[in-house]
């Protein structure tokens, strides 16, 4: 391909999107050897139980394409644990679909509901693939910026920065990058704000098993004006320490879900067999699950209070396996500068929050990932309480 037919016959149709901070910050996390608390995976083994049940659904011959919609089975047992959770009856037929990962779902639901010239508002700092796919399929983002250390919504801002074309509003709870839960008022002001409009909520909630200090998850699901307007999207990745496996699940109404799957059907169709098979068992012991709130949370305090000896200020965090850490007590230059100098000079890899806003907004913070086994969380803390 020449270049003249590149530049003349071809454009991109997201220029100003760049390679993700995940995969930069990782890959350099590589090169010079770091630990890498940058992208949000674990490096601890997967229950062997679990992987022995994939095993014997692959070898029982259940290696071909899922229905569509994913396993009933699965999506069955989805549908008892929201009821137990939340007190809330699913249709486990029409208003539940199996994808391929929490973002997929994200993608697909974002696809459903946006047209060209549809406006998204977007809380930032904000899960960087929100944006760009809104932009993909025309749509224009409206974000609003909160800021450390609480980063509280200022519903009056949120409510002046609503228009005839706001079409999706997107919330992430427990909140990625800052680690914040929405509570019950939030809900009750989102409430208000989109009563008697057209406005339909995407709530990415893949952090819901990741809530600490005796706080409680609150889904839109449990909110039955917000519900009927709302795609709630749910990862196994998190839930089972399986980032690698990429299976999620969306919930929406079935009017919802209907538009959902003629995208989806045309997006991965259907997503891994033997491993829906195998979850569907694994998490019907509701412990795999009620017990990650006492797990995640003892890696955090290791953090918190290793970070004490510290110069670096821990922000606090009620959710998701992230924490941020203030460094402007060691220096005064840029996140991504200062990111990039921990990688190279003192081998540990985090990535800068301001990657998480659209617009340049720097304050001095990093996210580290905590969904690491307590060894490399140790060595991690004996490099940052030198600095």
């Amino acid at each position: 391909m020449t270049e003249s037919f590149q530049s003349v016959k071809f454009s991109s149709k997201l220029p100003k999107t760049e390679v993700s901070i995940f995969s930069r910050m990782s890959t350099l996390a590589q090169q010079h050897q770091a630990i890498n608390l940058s992208q949000g995976f674990p490096n601890y083994p997967v229950s062997e139980r679990l992987i022995s049940l994939v095993e014997q659904y692959m070898r029982k011959g259940f290696n071909q394409y899922a229905p569509m919609p994913g396993i009933l089975v699965l999506r069955e047992t989805i549908a008892e644990k929201i009821a137990s959770l939340y007190a809330v009856d699913v249709d486990a037929n029409d208003e539940i679909t199996i994808t391929s990962g929490g973002t997929q779902a994200l993608f697909t639901a974002i696809g459903t509901v946006i047209k060209p010239g549809d406006e998204t508002i977007i809380f930032e700092p904000a899960y960087d693939s929100y944006k760009p796919t809104v932009e993909l399929f025309g749509g224009n983002v409206v974000p609003i910026r909160l800021k450390a250390p609480d980063f509280s919504i200022d519903w009056a801002e949120v409510k002046s920065r609503i228009s005839e074309r706001t079409r999706l509003i997107i919330l992430n709870n427990p909140t990625n990058p800052s680690a914040k839960i929405w509570k019950k008022q939030d809900f009750e002001m989102l409430e208000k704000l989109v009563k008697d409009t057209s406005i339909i909520i995407l709530s990415d909630e893949v952090y819901e098993h990741m809530v600490y200090d005796g706080l409680q998850h609150c889904s839109v699901l449990q909110f039955p004006r917000l519900r009927e307007r709302s795609f709630v999207v749910a990862s196994f990745g998190k839930l089972l320490h399986t980032t690698g496996w990429k299976l999620g699940y969306a919930v929406a109404p079935k009017y919802f879900t209907e538009e959902f799957r003629k995208i989806h059907q045309f997006n991965v169709f259907s997503s891994n067999t033997p491993v829906q098979f195998a979850v569907a068992d694994y998490i019907k012991d509701k412990s795999t699950y009620l017990e990650l709130n006492a797990f995640f949370q003892k890696k955090r305090d290791l953090m918190l209070t290793g970070l004490k000896a510290s110069r670096f200020k821990g922000i606090p965090c009620e959710g998701t396996y992230f924490l941020l850490i203030d460094y402007a007590q060691i220096s005064d230059a840029a996140e991504l500068a200062y990111a990039i100098q921990l990688i190279r000079q003192f081998k540990v890899a985090t990535v800068p929050v301001s990657a998480f806003y659209s617009t340049f907004f720097d304050q001095n913070l990093l996210r580290i990932c905590f969904a690491k086994d307590d060894d490399t969380l140790d060595q991690s803390l004996a490099i940052l309480t030198k600095l």
